[in-house]
């Protein structure tokens, strides 16, 4: 499955996980795979999260990737 279908699949139960502001598609730099980007304030040791709030290493064969972008706010 490509980067941008999979997202559209999985977009919604990943902006409901804790700290995630955003989900998009990108390339991996070091690959230059297709992958999906999950944007998060912060990210969290794995062991301080729940197994239900873990962003996957993958959804449907893609690669996941998640960067921090700290906070988010609107601006005038």
């Amino acid at each position: 499955m490509d980067a941008r279908r999979a997202r559209s699949l999985h977009e919604g139960r990943l902006m409901g996980l804790p700290n995630v502001k955003g989900v998009g598609t990108g390339r991996d730099e070091a690959t230059g795979r297709d992958v999906i980007v999950v944007f998060v304030t912060r990210k969290v040791p794995r062991d301080r999260l729940r197994d239900e709030d873990v962003v996957p290493e993958e959804l449907d064969g893609v690669p996941v990737r998640v960067l921090a972008i700290g906070e988010v706010s609107a601006q005038e």
